[in-house]
Formats: C-alpha cells, sequence, structure tokens
C-alpha cells in the first residue's frame, strides 16, 4: 500500500502536477462558492471560452498567453453585465451570446492571423503532467493573493453574495465587488487551463463548491470543505491517471462527479436517500413486507 502511495511521487512531473493541482482545488473551491452562492455558475464557461481570442492576439503580437486570455476573460464579463444593465435581456441570454461571439471571434483571429500554431489541444483539455516549476509557483502566488484579497474583504463579498441589492444601498461599491470576482474567476481559468483545460475549468469551479454546499450551511465552512474535496479530487484524479493511464484533467473531473454524486444520494440534509419523507416510505414497505 505504501509502495504504492510512493511509487507515482518519484517522479518531478507528478510532484508538480499534484502541487499545482492541489493549488487550483483550494482556488476553484473559493471562487467558485461565491459562484454558486450568486446563481452564476454558467460565467466561468462564458470567460473559459473567451479567453480564445485573447490567446490568439497574445500569440500573434509574441507576449504572455496568460495576460491576453486574463484580458479577453474580463473584456467578456464585462459585456455580460453591460447587456443585462443597459438591456431587458436576461442575464443566461446575454451569457449565451457572448459565449458563442467570443469563440467565434478566437477561431477568426485564429485563422486570420494565421496562429494556428498554438496548441489548441493542450489548451482545451489541459497538459498537468507538462507544467513546470515555474508554473507551480505562478499558481501558488495567485492562489495566496486571491485568499489574502478574500480574507481582507470577506464581509463585504459576503454581504454582496446574498443581499446585492442590500449592498448597494448600505453604499457598497457593487461594482467594483463584481469586477473584483471577475478578475479572481479569470485568474482561476487561466491558471487552470494547462491543468484541466479551458473546456474542463467549470469543474473545478463548481464542482467541490456545489458539493461542499450540499453538506454545509455557512460560506465559510462550504470554502474550507469545499477546498479539502478540490484537492483530495486532485490527488485522486493523478493517482488515477498514473495507475491507469488516463487523461490527466479528465481524470480529475470524473473524481469531482463522484464526491457530488455520492454527496447527492446520502447527504445527512439533503441527499436524495435520506430524505425524511423516502426513509418512512421504506420503512413502511419494510414492515408491510415483514407483515406479510
Amino acid at each position: 500500500m505504501l509502495t504504492w502511495l510512493i511509487e507515482p511521487l518519484e517522479f518531478e512531473f507528478m510532484r508538480q502536477a499534484i502541487a499545482i493541482g492541489m493549488s487550483l482545488g483550494i482556488l476553484g473551491a473559493v471562487v467558485g462558492s461565491y459562484l454558486i452562492l450568486q446563481q452564476m455558475g454558467m460565467m466561468s464557461e462564458v470567460i473559459s471560452h473567451a479567453v480564445l481570442p485573447g490567446i490568439s492576439l497574445a500569440f500573434f503580437l509574441e507576449i504572455n498567453i496568460a495576460l491576453g486570455a486574463f484580458i479577453a476573460g474580463v473584456l467578456s464579463a464585462l459585456v455580460v453585465m453591460g447587456i443585462q444593465k443597459r438591456s431587458r435581456i436576461k442575464v443566461d441570454a446575454a451569457m449565451a451570446l457572448t459565449l458563442s461571439s467570443f469563440l467565434a471571434m478566437g477561431i477568426i483571429l485564429i485563422t486570420t492571423l494565421n496562429t494556428d500554431q498554438i496548441n489548441l489541444r493542450d489548451i482545451l483539455f489541459g497538459d498537468i503532467l507538462g507544467v513546470t516549476i515555474g508554473d507551480v509557483w505562478r499558481t501558488v502566488i495567485i492562489t495566496v493573493i486571491i485568499l489574502v484579497l478574500t480574507k481582507l474583504f470577506y464581509k463585504e463579498l459576503e454581504f454582496y453574495t446574498f443581499d446585492p441589492l442590500g449592498a448597494k444601498a448600505c453604499g457598497l461599491p457593487v461594482d467594483l465587488l463584481y469586477l473584483g470576482l471577475i478578475c479572481a474567476i479569470t485568474l482561476t481559468i487561466v491558471a487552470s487551463m494547462q491543468t484541466v483545460g479551458v473546456l474542463l475549468v467549470m469543474s473545478l469551479l463548481v464542482g467541490p463548491a456545489i458539493t461542499a454546499y450540499l453538506l454545509v450551511k455557512e460560506l465559510s465552512q462550504m470554502m474550507l470543505l469545499g477546498s479539502i474535496i478540490g484537492m483530495v479530487s486532485t490527488i485522486a484524479g493523478m493517482y488515477s491517471s498514473y495507475y491507469f493511464d488516463l487523461p490527466s484533467g479528465a481524470a480529475i473531473v470524473m473524481v469531482i462527479f463522484a464526491f457530488f454524486f455520492l454527496t447527492l444520494l446520502f447527504s445527512p440534509s439533503q441527499g436524495l436517500l435520506t430524505e425524511p419523507e423516502l426513509k418512512s416510505k421504506l420503512s413502511n414497505y419494510l414492515n408491510r413486507l415483514i407483515g406479510k
């Protein structure tokens, strides 16, 4: 058993992959908790697709791809907010239009700028085994910065999350808080590109958070438990990838889903199989069987 646990850690690429995965597990759960409570889970999908034109432009201009992706991601979220505030269009429709438009723009830019040298496969599906020590430290720094900012502005963010109108009435800078959350989401997505890719990054942002949501009631507890679930899922996914020769990003996502599915069934307070009505029906059914 001990050999089974230690063997993958003998390889530097596995140690680095697990380290960056654990950082992203924490980061995704903290940021994702705000997303879930504000019913903005689809925003992560919008931003993750919207980074494509930024990546293409950054590659063409020979600047840092992560910077281009970050700018494009933030811009897409601002477009969604602008459409929602300045028109009668609902947020889900604005998200759908923005997602498809930015994705189409990215495809056009890749074609017209001849930036088809970009490894789209790694961007879309990730390559966590190819991370460097520099990638690890960059992700750790992003995680620490966001955790510190979350701690400093926890009360304001909590108030804004549960009561945006009340927060605005009390004079809190709600637009600035929204922009801060969008920047945190985009940073998480950019940091996750090499781990699970932009197509699967939603699982890191949403999966651990909604799993924790089914188990606890406090925001701080949700973040803490979600972080633990995110880290454990990453480690389990990496070990599954190593021993069963599975794609690393997809393995991590499936472990996250397994945690969620089990919680959905057996959560003490909200589980499908632990509801009082269901227990009563099962008890009555068993009593009838015994009586017969």
